[in-house]
């Protein structure tokens, strides 16, 4: 079967994020992304392997650009400061692209060596921020496992409107930052 001029992975990966961040991730669908694109649904086929397949391409977007966000907000900070800019990078992206980022907590595949070596790309920036804390690797794994839960879960809790009361959510993520930090100290 011959492949659309025009279409391939990387056009198909950017339609899904487009409809994920509108409808939702878990709303995502085949015939959704073809319909986004003007094209039918078997033309996907030829690019990607099925909604797994999708998906697959979709969690390596998400993952990529957290990433490359992560990078960018530790640039020229250390130790706290490069850590505490990370973790508020870590909320805006999840914000911002809802759809994008649950594809990002989604693990299509443990054994897929693409979606290991992106995964990785990150622990090893944060393993690297992390260094002047001295930790062990098994200790920096847990820190990387309490930075993740910390920017999933205010960002997970504020999207579902959660955070009902006055007080200010980012002063409550500054006060939730600090603790960590001073944890890691």
């Amino acid at each position: 079967m011959a492949k659309r001029p025009g279409l391939d992975r990387g056009i198909i990966a950017q339609a899904a994020a487009e409809l994920a961040d509108e409808i939702g991730f878990d709303k995502l669908t085949l015939s959704g992304v073809a319909e986004h694109l003007g094209v039918r649904t078997p033309s996907l086929y030829n690019h990607v392997e099925g909604l797994d397949g999708l998906r697959r391409e979709l969690f390596l977007l998400g993952v990529n650009e957290l990433n490359m966000r992560l990078q960018r907000a530790a640039l020229g900070k250390s130790k706290d400061e490069a850590l505490s800019s990370m973790l508020m990078a870590y909320r805006v992206f999840a914000k911002e692209r809802p759809g994008v980022y649950a594809a990002t907590i989604h693990l299509p595949a443990k054994d897929d060596l693409r979606i290991q070596s992106a995964s990785k790309v990150i622990i090893d920036a944060l393993l690297t921020v992390l260094e002047p804390y001295q930790l062990t690797y098994d200790e920096g794994i847990h820190a990387i496992r309490a930075f993740r839960t910390i920017g999933h879960g205010f960002a997970s809790l504020e999207v579902a409107g959660a955070f009902e009361m006055e007080q200010e959510t980012d002063e409550s993520y500054r006060r939730l930052i600090t603790a960590f930090l001073r944890g890691l100290r």
